[in-house]
């Protein structure tokens, strides 16, 4: 009998045989599972850069929205140094008008009228607004300015506005000169 046909070597040859399928099964099971984890890590690594990307798209976008707001908030401001520069103008305007009123040339009187008429439309044209007040209005504190109480003239006047001394205007939704009035105690 030759050494394959020996039972015990035949044995021995299986077990080898089955030894060495057992390896190369476990070799590719572990290359399966080497390919499946690297899968799945770069499952998991473009799962973290996808959500940086929109975390990072979306602070853009929020940066978009306020730079766009905040440059919004720059025009509808933007002239309103140059308003609050111009009101003393506005005012010496109407204490002009109230002198000329007096006098007796009525041509200068209507030229000055035409020149603080174009003054005034200009100013509105470009969002200034005077804020309209009469004696007897209710005082406000948070849009009136009153400089001084004085005993009011009647029961009815107490906590009103006896006087306007100075105009308010407003540009845009912003006050920005109150009007200055004299408030009945």
């Amino acid at each position: 009998m030759s050494e394959k046909e020996n039972p015990e070597n035949l044995e021995e040859l299986l077990s080898e045989d089955m030894q060495e399928e057992q390896v190369s099964e476990n070799e590719t099971e572990s290359a399966e599972d080497e390919e499946s984890s690297a899968e799945d890590q770069l499952r998991e690594d473009l799962a973290k850069e996808k959500e940086k990307f929109l975390r990072l798209f979306a602070e853009f976008e929020n940066y978009k929205k306020r730079t766009s707001k905040e440059r919004m908030e720059l025009f509808k401001t933007a002239g309103q140094e140059v308003m609050i520069a111009l009101l003393p103008v506005h005012d010496d305007f109407d204490r002009a008008m109230k002198e000329l009123a007096k006098s007796e040339d009525k041509e200068m009187f209507k030229g000055v009228e035409l020149i603080r008429n174009k003054f005034k439309e200009t100013l509105k044209a470009k969002g200034l607004q005077e804020i309209t007040i009469k004696p007897g209005d209710a005082f406000d504190a948070e849009v009136h300015n009153a400089i001084t109480q004085i005993p009011a003239p009647s029961k009815k006047m107490k906590g009103k506005i006896i006087d306007v001394v100075e105009k308010g205007f407003s540009l845009g939704d912003k006050i920005i000169r109150h009007p200055k009035v004299v408030v009945g105690n």
